[in-house]
């Protein structure tokens, strides 16, 4: 067993709670499908973040260029940066994959006025921390980017890539694309903004995101033990946490 299948096999419970989390047994009405995506974009948001990070750290984005060391990394990197935040919508045109999910809120009648009150924060002070403080929140979910961005102040690449990795979209089961695709069809919601979201960011994450991401680990953490160690924690917190948001979101519906 080499050090990404231990990593594997050691939050393969966790993975399995979040897979199965009963959650998606309650998500039964269009009302369910908003408290949802009006809870779970701060996740796709600080996801987000999490690539940046490392493309900051793994690339050279300053003026004047200089040459970067991280070679495969920086091209992982890159590569998934390139269709996270310049993917391409329904109609072809360019779009990243959290405007997607904005656009897919919008057409089902979720509330994005939080999100985007934040953002605006963001813009303003360039400072998470401070943008947080000015939006009504729940602290389960403050907690949950607080955790991110814990991780991305801790400045350890290969810690940043294994919660970046282990905690991806791609948790999101078919179960979910499945539910929304039946209140669809229903004529409950119009959700073919969600579900092409959906679709399209399970694809990527499986067959090309999800194996960059994992070279990208093995090139970072290398032969040291102790980054293996800590790549091990932080994709395990990193679970307990989405768990954590899951079971909040899970109240709220019922």
């Amino acid at each position: 067993m080499n050090r990404i299948e231990y990593i594997e096999s050691n939050i393969a419970e966790l993975r399995y709670k979040l897979k199965t989390h009963k959650l998606y047994e309650n998500l039964k009405h269009v009302d369910d499908i908003k408290v949802f995506m009006e809870n779970h974009v701060f996740a796709v948001w600080d996801f987000m973040s999490l690539i940046k990070a490392l493309q900051k750290n793994l690339t050279c984005v300053d003026v004047p260029w200089t040459p970067n060391e991280n070679r495969l990394a920086g091209r992982l990197v890159n590569e998934i940066v390139l269709a996270e935040e310049s993917d391409v919508d329904l109609n072809g045109e360019p779009k990243s994959h959290f405007d997607l999910y904005l656009e897919s809120m919008i057409q089902i009648g979720a509330s994005t006025k939080k999100i985007e009150d934040f953002i605006s924060e963001i813009k303003n002070s360039k400072s998470y921390t401070e943008s947080v403080k000015k939006i009504n929140i729940n602290p389960i979910v403050k907690e949950f980017m607080d955790f991110t961005f814990n991780i991305i102040d801790s400045n350890k690449n290969h810690v940043i890539a294994s919660v970046f990795t282990f905690g991806r979209e791609d948790l999101i089961p078919d179960m979910f694309v499945e539910i929304v695709k039946k209140l669809s069809v229903n004529d409950e919601i119009k959700a073919d903004n969600l579900i092409y979201y959906l679709e399209r960011h399970i694809e990527i994450d499986a067959d090309e995101h999800g194996p960059m991401a994992l070279k990208m680990i093995e090139e970072l953490c290398g032969k040291d033990d102790e980054k293996w160690k800590e790549a091990e924690v932080a994709s395990k917190k990193g679970l307990e946490m989405r768990i954590k948001l899951w079971d909040y979101i899970e109240t709220k519906i019922s």
